[in-house]
């Protein structure tokens, strides 16, 4: 089958790491694979792709001095013309700006067209304008994927005319269940991790506020937020106040994140909402503990309602600083978090078993399935249920 996947850019975000994890798993099992990044501009690829993906620019099919109308008009036609040479037998779209110019761009080409929310649309404050757009292009799409089932009435009710919405999870990449078990830190500190942009959606000044509350009490431990964004000045100026230069780090983004990931003995998440909670799961696979706060959505679903993590309230600094001191003083309960949540992950969002679902889905939406697996066993279906 070919397959054709739009996305912005292949970045260091959480929806091109799930590109990149599925188009590599397309293209290892023999299908087709076509990955067209449509910024208007070329940026490197932060994710490793197989040989075997044909990875294209848009930039590259553009005047670069053309901006504005007439430069999106221009951009709309090279599009179009790729999806149309890639001779794809269903085009993907990540994220709602990419989905809104993929819908226009497949007008009457007749493949297939799917289209992938990577947040959660009722909560993550976008604007009006594309409020407005996803409300019109996306009842032309033939079927609309989204990341949790709290997020289907919601979206349903800001989006109403589509055809199909489908909960798809993320895949997490077959090598990350490769990797070896959690290493112990070579200095005697005990690490507290936390991954993602430095932006209000990720709520990192809670983290470090309920960190503080309870960094006396746990002298041997450091809080590292690994990534990059413009929050930084504001909570480094907030790690400076309270005095914690010496046991909270920004060190930027790392291109290792699992390895950073198996140095730590824990992870926190605090994020104001979430699409999915890419870096919760990984961490869980990987055999980390976790605590996580309950925002909308994905830590929810990834926990399983607080049975392989801790799950707090949402923005309740106390309850935050509560779970972390509950984590960071009993090794035993960070053992039994550990191999509950590495165990469960590993049977829910494994790659070959979120392909299937993705195989039920493109049979749905009339796309030819010849390399297609068989449906995702009852287990899978029933915990991730097609919203007709």
């Amino acid at each position: 089958m070919n397959i054709t996947l739009l996305v912005s850019s292949m970045g260091s975000g959480g929806a091109e790491r799930v590109a990149a994890t599925l188009v590599n798993a397309w293209s290892e099992r023999g299908d087709t694979v076509t990955l067209i990044a449509t910024y208007s501009r070329k940026r490197p690829c932060f994710y490793a792709l197989s040989e075997k993906v044909r990875f294209i620019h848009l930039a590259d099919r553009v005047r670069k001095s053309r901006g504005g109308v007439a430069g999106y008009i221009e951009r709309q036609f090279a599009l179009r013309t790729l999806i149309r040479e890639s001779r794809a037998d269903v085009v993907i779209s990540f994220l709602y700006n990419v989905n809104v110019a993929s819908v226009l761009a497949t007008m009457g080409q007749r493949v297939p067209l799917i289209l992938c929310e990577h947040n959660d649309p009722s909560a993550d404050g976008r604007p009006a304008f594309w409020n407005f757009a996803t409300r019109i292009a996306y009842p032309h799409a033939d079927a609309v994927t989204v990341l949790t089932e709290n997020v289907v009435e919601p979206f349903r009710a800001m989006v109403p005319g589509v055809r199909h919405m489908t909960v798809m999870p993320n895949p997490l990449p077959p090598e990350l269940f490769s990797q070896p078990a959690p290493a112990a830190s070579a200095d005697g500190r005990m690490r507290l991790v936390s991954f993602g942009r430095l932006h209000p959606q990720k709520n990192y000044g809670l983290l470090i506020d309920a960190f503080a509350s309870i960094a006396q009490r746990f002298p041997q431990w450091d809080l590292t937020i690994w990534g990059e964004g413009a929050e930084r000045a504001a909570l480094q100026a907030k790690i400076d106040q309270l005095g914690l230069e010496e046991r909270v780090f920004m060190p930027g983004v790392t291109n290792e994140p699992w390895l950073e990931m198996r140095r730590a003995q824990a992870f926190a998440m605090s994020s104001r909402f979430e699409g999915f909670g890419l870096a919760l799961a990984e961490s869980m696979a990987l055999g980390v503990p976790a605590v996580a706060v309950d925002c909308p959505s994905g830590p929810r679903d990834i926990t399983r309602g607080g049975e392989d993590a801790l799950l707090v309230p949402p923005h309740d600094r106390d309850a935050l600083a509560d779970a972390l001191a509950r984590l960071l003083g009993d090794e035993a309960l960070r053992a039994d978090l550990a191999r509950k949540g590495a165990q469960s992950i590993r049977e829910r969002y494994a790659v070959n078993a979120i392909l299937r679902i993705w195989d039920d889905l493109f049979a749905r939406v009339g796309a030819c399935t010849g390399n297609a697996q068989q449906p995702a066993a009852i287990g899978m279906q029933n915990h991730q249920r097609q919203v007709l």
